[in-house]
């Protein structure tokens, strides 16, 4: 059976809390007049992190199909309930807010951006509601900001720059400057990197602040330049990394000394054009990993689901693994009561057929962040989609992440 889903963009953070759009797959027939559960998404379906926002919310949707497909979740059918936050954290957090209040889902998850991931972490504590985090990687949503209420799929800044760091070190010297998005992402990410580099002997020449949504990276790219770096850690993301490597490219800097960068997705490598396509970086997950069970029929599954010629990326595994945590977590419960869910996804290891990577992945209990792994390598320039990128090695997450004690987090559980 086909479900049609549409949708009607919210593109400003202004705009009427209107257009959100529930996807609920009938694969089974339920009980007449059982009340289905419901899980709130906000992703951004429009602006920067558009792209990456439609891989969520894709592979959220497959984890849907399955789960109704067994069950569903205590028996009951599970609605899934999207909403377009835009990256912007006010709108994220209206959102939310509607989710909860209007819609009444029982469960929320979502997010691209860090800035949306951190303003609904609080209405979620706010509001007593378990919200599964599927890629804000900012350290505090599960550090100084970590509340009991919220888990994250996706790694945290810290783990993305001790994922690639050492080998930038390692391969091209010490003296680096940065170009970071200006917003919790991007200071996070560049203090992480400049802390493990200082650690290393290395020197940060210099750091250049981006607002989210620029076009010219001309200033920045000259500073760079003019710095004459050893390496130069690009760290924005989306569209913006796609802008600024463009740029990169037309002013020859390609030739004068490598780029890095904290995060790459394969919807960004698949849109930049082959001049662009160089440099070192870690992706959150890779689709061709031959070695590991799953991964073959998962890809698979994806491409019959979606005719557009597409892959998933680590942004799809997000949306996928997310949903299914949360319906781990419920089995797990046996119930949907926020502090019950959430002592049952405290430890929780995913199964071989969800985490779809090596390594051991588990929710660690005092953070409540997955410890998943890293996939650093190198852009192939040459490579046609989705043939993109050589995965050097594929880091498990729990050898690279801060202590729980390190990261700040102290879970507000009420006694």
């Amino acid at each position: 059976m086909k479900i049609r889903l549409t949708r009607r963009a919210v593109v400003k953070s202004g705009a009427a809390l209107a257009g959100s759009a529930v996807f609920s797959p009938a694969l089974l027939t339920y009980a007449l007049g059982e009340t289905p559960i419901k899980v709130g998404m906000h992703d951004p379906l429009t602006g920067t992190y558009a792209a990456e926002g439609e891989s969520e919310t894709r592979g959220a949707k497959m984890a849907l199909a399955e789960i109704n497909a067994k069950g569903g979740m205590l028996g009951r059918r599970v609605d899934l309930v999207i909403e377009d936050d835009n990256a912007n954290a006010g709108l994220a957090a209206q959102k939310a807010l509607k989710l909860i209040e209007q819609d009444k889902v029982d469960l929320l998850m979502g997010a691209v951006s860090s800035a949306t991931a951190l303003s609904v972490n609080q209405v979620a504590h706010d509001k007593k509601m378990v919200y599964m985090v599927t890629g804000g990687h900012t350290d505090p949503v599960t550090g100084s900001q970590c509340h009991w209420t919220t888990f994250r799929i996706c790694t945290t800044t810290y783990m993305l720059a001790a994922g690639l760091a050492a080998t930038l070190y390692k391969k091209f010297g010490g003296k680096w400057y940065f170009i970071t998005p200006d917003y919790a992402f991007g200071h996070t990410l560049q203090e992480s990197y400049a802390k493990l580099l200082k650690q290393m002997g290395g020197t940060v020449l210099g750091n250049s602040l981006a607002p989210l949504g620029t076009t010219d990276f001309t200033s920045y790219l000259i500073k760079a330049q003019q710095s004459k770096p050893d390496v130069l850690i690009n760290l924005c993301d989306g569209q913006d990394l796609v802008n600024s490597m463009k740029q990169a490219a037309q002013f020859g800097l390609m030739k004068k000394f490598p780029i890095g960068g904290g995060l790459s997705e394969l919807e960004v490598l698949r849109a930049l054009p082959k001049d662009a396509k160089q440099g070192w970086w870690t992706l959150e997950w890779w689709w061709d990993q031959p070695n590991t069970p799953h991964v073959k029929e998962w890809v698979a599954a994806y491409r019959k689901a979606h005719t557009d010629g597409t892959y998933p990326s680590a942004r799809t595994w997000f949306g996928y693994a997310g949903l299914h945590s949360l319906a781990l977590g419920v089995a797990k419960a046996k119930s949907v009561e926020a502090v019950k869910v959430a002592h049952a996804l405290e430890g929780l290891e995913l199964p071989p057929e969800v985490k779809l990577q090596p390594n051991h992945v588990y929710f660690r209990a005092g953070d409540h962040q997955l410890m998943s792994s890293e996939f650093p390598g190198q852009i192939i320039q040459d490579g046609v989609y989705p043939h993109l990128f050589k995965v050097a090695d594929i880091v498990p997450g729990d050898k690279i992440a801060l202590s729980v004690k390190d990261t700040g987090c102290k879970l507000d559980y009420q006694s």
